[in-house]
């Protein structure tokens, strides 16, 4: 018999890429699940890649028996806050609908294991700027409410099949692969580093500062940086602990600190040796003034371990990434 495999959704895009990646390395058997419409084939550095949408129940029933799926990795998502609160159906359609679809699959083809791409923005506004596992889930926003409703159905379906999940709620990702394998490379991103260095390379006119009047030490809002590889790296933490028999969990990834726009602005402008063209903007709905993670619960748990916690090695990442694609770009 065939070692089981592991299918990743929306493996082909930013974050599931980097773990597709990771799990290669560690010579997991992988298929992804990606319909390009914001991924790359060659993003996907391992295993197999599928070219259809999540939510075709159908298709996925298929891949999970033809691959004997023990294990599923979800990415596939829409994100981008100010469109969901412009568009909140697209949001409910794809995020919530195509993980309802998912998961149906997933019950009926008895998959053991299921690591969920959730999100810190199920926290809404925490009222002190930081968020434990314990806060109150108030999203201000269709693309959070989207993702505490996949948690919420998660939950019902563990509590009723022998699946067992954790569901990573990521805090604010940037950075590329350190040896410039991968990257961030979504077209009309609007992820701050990636921004910044689309400006920087000249790709941007400008890059723009979204609300200068917040109750923030510089004005501007501070959020919890995570390099990718160390994002990454939380989900094959949490396979491991999956497979040894862990509870279902929801747990925080991040740092514990935070920058301001413009500390991460003026990084990579120092990084860069080259100054960016800033405009400041009004507010945009739906973004709070601080949000910082405590995450002491996914180092116990997982025994999750960082190793790029440094915002000069995010930036660093950044650039030379965007560097690499001006040269050699992604289609």
């Amino acid at each position: 018999m065939s070692k089981s495999a592991i299918l990743v959704t929306g493996g082909a895009g930013y974050i599931g890429s980097h773990v597709v990646r990771q799990l290669g390395v560690s010579g997991e058997r992988v298929v992804v699940l990606d319909n390009l419409v914001k991924g790359f084939r060659q993003a996907v550095t391992t295993g197999d890649l599928v070219v259809g949408d999540v939510g075709d129940y159908p298709l996925v029933s298929r891949l999970l028996a033809e691959y004997q799926v023990d294990t599923v990795m979800h990415f596939a998502a829409h994100i981008s806050v100010a469109e969901s609160v412009a568009n909140p159906l697209k949001y409910y359609g794809n995020n919530t609908c195509g993980t309802r679809a998912l998961l149906q699959a997933c019950a009926e083809a008895n998959v053991k294991h299921f690591v969920f791409s959730s999100s810190a923005a199920v926290y809404g506004v925490p009222v002190d700027g930081y968020a434990d596992e314990t806060s109150p889930t108030n999203p201000i926003n269709a693309y959070g409410t989207s993702k505490l409703m996949s948690e919420w159905m998660l939950r019902d379906v563990a509590a009723v099949n022998p699946l067992r999940y954790v569901a990573l709620r990521y805090f604010n990702v940037a950075g590329a692969h350190p040896g410039g394998q991968i990257g961030h490379s979504t077209i009309g991103s609007h992820l701050l580093t990636k921004v910044a260095c689309e400006a920087l390379v000249g790709k941007r006119p400008h890059v723009s500062v979204f609300g200068s009047d917040y109750p923030t030490p510089d004005g501007t809002g501070v959020r919890d940086y995570l390099h990718i590889e160390d994002l990454a790296a939380a989900h094959l933490d949490a396979l491991v602990y999956l497979r040894g028999g862990g509870r279902s969990a929801a747990l925080n990834v991040g740092y514990g600190h935070g920058y301001s726009v413009r500390e991460v602005l003026a990084m990579v402008e120092s990084v860069a040796g080259k100054s960016l063209n800033i405009r400041e903007e009004p507010r945009r709905a739906g973004d709070p003034a601080y949000l910082v993670a405590r995450a002491d619960r996914v180092r116990q748990e997982l025994g999750w371990r960082p190793r790029y916690d440094d915002l000069q090695a995010i930036v660093s990442s950044s650039v030379a990434w965007e560097h690499k694609l001006l040269k050699e770009p992604w289609t």
